[in-house]
């Protein structure tokens, strides 16, 4: 990996975690519900860099954010780390098909993150599969509005950085 591009996965993995932060800061109407603005970062990273930078991106996201709100190793971590990981994998399965464009991203890893956060709950946490029924529908649900709302986030941060990219081609 090129010098330049190492740094480029710095400045998203700070700008990912930079989200993270500012997204703790707002409040919500119910504690665990997250709009995952720095999956944003995740899925540009994949659409520009591929799967090993997203998941790097990711991982560091939830490694130094976890650290810095002191959740490291607990509940909120390992519910971040399935849900991360497999909402990665996902996008990336999705991604290599060429079919969906990133809003259809933007809900597939939503879909996965919310997946992996149940089983990661169901497998770690709580065995009791009739809690986890009756709290899916809410998080699939509020993960599909956060999923929207991400990928067009993604398209409209995609767009400016085409056309700024074809601003400096311009004016070479």
């Amino acid at each position: 990996m090129q010098q330049r591009e190492k740094y480029r996965l710095a400045l998203l993995a700070a700008c990912a975690i930079a989200m993270y932060g500012f997204e703790r800061l707002i409040p919500t109407p119910i504690p665990w519900l997250r709009f995952g603005f720095a999956n944003i970062i995740t899925l540009i990273t994949l659409t520009l860099y591929g799967f090993n930078a997203a998941l790097t991106i990711t991982l560091i996201r939830i490694l130094i954010g976890s650290m810095l709100t002191g959740t490291f190793l607990g509940p909120p971590f390992v519910m971040s780390l399935a849900g991360g990981v497999f909402s990665v994998a996902a996008m990336w399965a999705a991604f290599r098909i060429r079919v969906f464009g990133p809003l259809g991203l933007s809900l597939i890893g939503a879909f996965f993150h919310n997946l992996g956060q149940l089983l990661a709950v169901y497998t770690v946490f709580i065995q009791n599969l009739r809690s986890i029924l009756i709290l899916a529908p809410v998080i699939l649900f509020i993960g599909t509005l956060t999923g929207v709302l991400n990928g067009l986030a993604v398209i409209f941060t995609m767009e400016h950085l085409k056309k700024m990219s074809d601003n400096v081609q311009n004016t070479q």
